[in-house]
This record gives structure tokens, sequence and C-alpha cells, in this order.
């Protein structure tokens, strides 16, 4: 079994998680199935934030397939160059773009072999289509929710395939539809990778990391020693001098 979780303890795990968030989903901005794929085509090593940043002008003039191609890589490449990789992306944009055309009428395939074979898919982006857009309930594995998987023994594996296929195995059909949602929400703001936020995790108790993290000091300055007084709070005599105790 790579799960450490026993599956009554999964059930609460999600029932938790879904009780702070009942919809939870992508951070990315988009409103066609288009759109979402081009945003999570452009994420690959960046943060929601910078990519909604770009595509929000980005998508004002170019937001199907055609205009897309219109707009052509030298112009894509304007609208996301402050985009990690924003080379290659543009690339791979303008020719998935030209075969949404060519093979599936200028639609995003419901289909993961069909998306997968588009040039800069892999079965992460796939995944996130299929389930943002399409509402299938399939789990993309990301850099989060692999380590949330991995860090609470929801789902153990040594590669992202291996934790995807775990969790498809172990989590109940009624809450897989907003499973990596959840997962990811959780490791971006409370799971973090460096420091986890232990002490307001809603799963704290099932979880099976070890090294637990508590609150830090509402007063991390240096403590004073107990005991001695400072001299700002010692007693002064008339005149300004302080007063001494009588030996």
């Amino acid at each position: 079994m790579l799960t450490a979780m026993k599956r009554a303890d999964i059930e609460e795990f999600f029932r938790r998680l879904a009780a702070k968030n009942p919809a939870p989903r992508s951070e990315l901005e988009y409103h066609t199935p288009y759109t979402l794929l081009i945003a999570v085509v452009i994420s690959a090593q960046a943060t929601d934030a910078s990519v909604n940043k770009a595509t929000a002008t980005l998508f004002k003039c170019a937001d199907t397939p055609e205009a897309m191609v219109a707009l052509g890589e030298e112009g894509l490449r304007e609208h996301i160059k402050t985009i990690g990789l924003y080379n290659s992306k543009a690339r791979n944009i303008i020719a998935l773009s030209r075969m949404l055309l060519d093979r599936h009428g200028g639609q995003v395939p419901r289909d993961r072999k069909a998306l997968e074979a588009l040039p800069g898919v892999g079965r992460k982006t796939a995944s996130v289509v299929l389930n943002s857009a399409f509402g299938e309930p399939t789990i993309a594995v990301d850099t989060h929710v692999f380590r949330v998987a991995n860090r609470t023994g929801l789902a153990r594996g040594k590669t992202p395939h291996a934790v995807e296929e775990e969790l498809l195995r172990v989590v109940p059909p009624a809450w897989r539809q907003h499973a990596h949602h959840w997962l990811i929400l959780h490791g971006r703001y409370v799971c973090k990778a460096r420091k986890p936020e232990c002490w307001r995790c809603p799963v704290r108790d099932l979880c099976a990391y070890p090294a637990k993290t508590e609150a830090p000091s509402p007063n991390p300055g240096r403590p004073r020693r107990e005991g001695r007084e400072s001299s700002a709070a010692r007693p002064r005599a008339r005149g300004g001098r302080r007063e001494t105790r009588n030996r």
C-alpha cells in the first residue's frame, strides 16, 4: 500500500477541505476550453498571477485558434515575454492552434490522447483541461499535489504519474472531481514547500508528516530575562536621580 491513510481518514481529509472551500477552481483566468488550454501551457514553471497578467491583454486580441494564428509567433511573444520559456511556449501555442484548426475544427478535443498529441501539451496539462473545461474526474499532479500527497501520506509515489495513479485509486468518487484543486490550493497556501503552516492546517491530525510546525511566537524579539527590571522601569528619586536601596 502506498497510502499511509485509512479509507475513513481519506474521506474525512477531503470532507474538511471541502468544508473550507466547497467549490474550488483554478486560479488561472479563462473563459473557454481554448483559453484554459493556452493559460495552462503558458503556466509551466510560472505563477498563476504572472500568467493572468500576461493573458489579460493576450485574450483581448487572440482568444481563438484563428486569432492566435493570425497574431503569429512574434506577436504572441510580445504578450508573454515576461514569462519564463516564452520563446518555446509561443512556438508551441502557434503550432497547437494550427493543429486544432487542421484536425479538430478549431475546437479543443475532449480526449486525452488527442490533447497530448498537441505541441506543448503533456499529461498534466491534458488532465487540467479535461477536469476544468469538461468536468472529467481527472487528477492533475503538479508540484503542489505531488508534495501534499507524499507529505501527508495520502498517496505516495516517486513520480507524478505514480502519485496520480494512487490518487485515482484511493480518492473516493464523491471527491474526485475537485480533488486536485483542493490539493493545489492546500499546497500553495498552507502545506508550503519550505515551511508548512501546520498550526492552521484543517487536516493536521490526519497527516503523517512527522515534523509538524508550530505557530510562530507573537513576539519574535529577544525575550527579557525574568527577575530583572530594566533601568527605565526603576523608580527615580527627586531631581532625576535613581533611588537606591539602603545597604
